[in-house]
């Protein structure tokens, strides 16, 4: 079974003399459709939702359950890039863009970050962590990635009923075989990433055979 995050990073942060230590993370760099969704946490230590625990390893109904508490008892902002952006940045800076986003849109400013992954965003407000894993190994993440996911996950709902056929309310818009199939068979749609390959090839294909 694997471990539960904790709040290791947190307390050495406040060790530190950090008040408002913020965990950052994101969903959505792999699909091939919607936007990529970010999401930053100011946990309350004397109020933290039990279950906390990396999105990929809950149930839909209990990451609805846990977003909602968070919303109640912690500070939170969730935060996206656009496909155009997507297009435009790459899928990185997209991501670090939702990230710098979340964190502006906390309620009060952070004065520290723990931020998932190995890279971190340029210009932040105040110093920051990168933490690889840090979804299952930091409460703050963990928190993060729920709420991103649940926020991402809705949108993509209502953007499958805005394009039917493509199973986004199943598949969030990553490259499954039911999504590819669509692909081929009803075309790009305005929530498509165009940079992306599967998109991409599908495009100059269309073009090709116009020609």
């Amino acid at each position: 079974m694997a471990q539960a995050p904790d709040d290791t990073l947190e307390t050495a942060a406040r060790a530190q003399g950090a008040l408002r230590i913020a965990g950052v993370d994101e969903v959505g760099r792999g699909p091939l459709a919607g936007p990529v969704t970010a999401a930053a946490v100011i946990l309350d230590p004397a109020n933290i939702p039990a279950g906390l625990a990396d999105s990929k390893t809950l149930t839909a109904a209990r990451r609805q359950a846990l977003a909602a508490a968070l919303r109640h008892v912690a500070q939170v902002s969730v935060a996206h890039a656009s496909v155009q952006e997507i297009d435009d940045l790459n899928i990185l800076g997209a991501t670090h863009l939702a990230m710098r986003r979340a964190v502006a849109g906390l309620p009060q400013p952070p004065d520290h970050l723990l931020i998932d992954g190995n890279r971190l965003p340029r210009d932040l407000p105040c110093p920051a962590q990168a933490v690889v894993r840090g979804d299952a190994r930091c409460l703050s993440i963990a928190a993060a990635s729920i709420l991103a996911k649940v926020e991402r996950d809705a949108l993509m709902v209502a953007l499958a009923q805005q394009h039917p056929g493509y199973g986004w309310d199943r598949n969030a818009g990553y490259p499954t075989a039911e999504h590819l199939a669509a692909l081929q068979r009803l075309g790009v749609t305005p929530a498509h990433r165009r940079s992306f390959a599967p998109v991409h090839n599908i495009l100059y294909q269309d073009q090709s055979a116009s020609r």
